[in-house]
């Protein structure tokens, strides 16, 4: 059996190991589309901030260890796939022709229709490549402005606070982490982050990028002008699908899959940041986050070689530390109106529990992390709260209590 893994990231390599230990005698390619080993994008802030060198970035650290395992790890990007040959074009004219064939390709930043991105000193953080350039030119002192403000855009603004630049920051939503957070959460993140001297825009839009006498100016539609050493471009990003058109897999925001990670196609799967899999909640989503991409890797190699393994699906779940106040969002907190909220601005906390019936369906909380595995758990084992949920409304802190009552008995 000839095994083919488009993309090196967490989900591809995790899959290369599976697929090596469930079929030994399989033959195993992993295809990786940059200039390094697999790595963890993950990673990329804590090299900005010189706690780790770009071997910390590595997914595996033993030196040899693919070809140790018997597993090809081969350079290149895929071009067209043709399920008709049960082949793989790579740009490079390369043709690999395979049994069962899995789709990581992960995403790719979303650049906006600005102009002037394409300018020297304007980056997307994304790959180390891009980490090189930022580091080369976010030095203390020098002026950054960093488009975005969401879950990845709060990664990177640690990261560059942390190099002692002089950042603003423009997000066009009316908050931070506007798919996380609420506007009771984004608003308390948004005052924790400039009281430690961050500029921070919101409901406001970048409208143009511009060179004058060797620096940048970046324009905003009520800002004015801002001037730059740096810009850094972190406004969303797009799963990476292109070179499937007139293959005949389904694709919607991402790759459509099954629950065993098995696209329309038969003997394609996918996994990780490009697939549009199962989610806890019954639909089907996009979840770009680390863990996922692990377990869809696992659950996808599993399947192709040859077993039967169901994914649950995955809990929409955040956590993120910003300049030290840690928010976390879990399952379905928005649209559910019957809630229990707990708030303390001036010690910058807040919970916020959703309930549909007598479960609790989803939460966000922000500045205290000693109950987030207790809300994963209330969440994931869809347990009746009964009573508690009453309890619960009256003191959202009881959630460790409601958690032992309902599932210990």
């Amino acid at each position: 059996m000839k095994y083919v893994i488009l993309g090196a990231g967490p989900a591809g390599v995790v899959a290369a190991e599976t697929l090596r230990k469930a079929d030994p005698s399989g033959q195993v390619i992993l295809v990786g589309g940059e200039d390094a080993p697999p790595y963890s994008r993950m990673a990329i802030p804590y090299l900005l901030t010189g706690k780790i060198t770009e071997d910390g970035t590595y997914l595996r650290k033993a030196d040899e260890y693919y070809d140790r395992l018997g597993i090809l790890y081969k350079r290149g990007r895929a071009a067209q796939v043709d399920p008709q040959k049960s082949t793989v074009v790579l740009e490079d004219g390369q043709s690999l022709d395979y049994d069962k064939l899995l789709v990581a390709t992960g995403a790719t930043p979303v650049t906006p229709p600005v102009p002037g991105l394409d300018l020297k000193g304007v980056h997307h953080c994304w790959t180390l490549e891009d980490a090189r350039a930022i580091a080369a030119l976010a030095q203390a002192g020098s002026n950054v402005v960093l488009m975005g403000a969401g879950f990845i855009g709060c990664i990177i603004l640690e990261s560059l606070v942390e190099r002692g630049v002089n950042l603003t920051v423009v997000e066009a939503e009316d908050r931070m982490i506007s798919r996380m957070m609420d506007e009771t959460g984004g608003d308390m993140l948004k005052r924790w982050v400039e009281a430690q001297g961050v500029y921070l825009l919101t409901s406001t839009k970048v409208t143009s990028v511009s060179e004058i006498g060797g620096s940048l100016s970046v324009s905003t539609d009520k800002a004015g002008h801002l001037p730059a050493d740096l810009v850094v471009v972190s406004v969303g990003v797009k799963p990476n699908t292109d070179f499937l058109k007139g293959s005949g897999v389904a694709i919607d925001v991402g790759i459509e899959v099954d629950d065993r990670l098995q696209t329309s196609v038969p003997n394609i799967y996918a996994a990780g940041d490009v697939a549009q899999g199962p989610d806890f909640g019954g639909g089907f989503h996009v979840h770009a986050v680390q863990p996922t991409s692990v377990e869809h890797g696992r659950i996808a190699a599993l399947n192709m070689a040859g077993a039967d393994a169901k994914y649950r699906g995955s809990l929409i779940m955040n956590v993120l530390d910003t300049m030290g106040l840690v928010s976390a969002s879990f399952g379905h907190w928005m649209g559910e109106d019957d809630v229990a909220v707990m708030l303390d601005q001036d010690d910058h906390r807040y919970t916020k529990l959703a309930f549909h019936g007598d479960h609790l369906v989803g939460a966000l909380m922000l500045g205290r992390t000693d109950q987030i595995g207790v809300l994963r758990g209330l969440i994931q084992t869809r347990v009746r709260l009964g009573a508690w949920k009453d309890k619960l409304k009256k003191d959202p802190s009881l959630i460790a209590q409601a958690y032992v009552a309902c599932t210990q008995g």
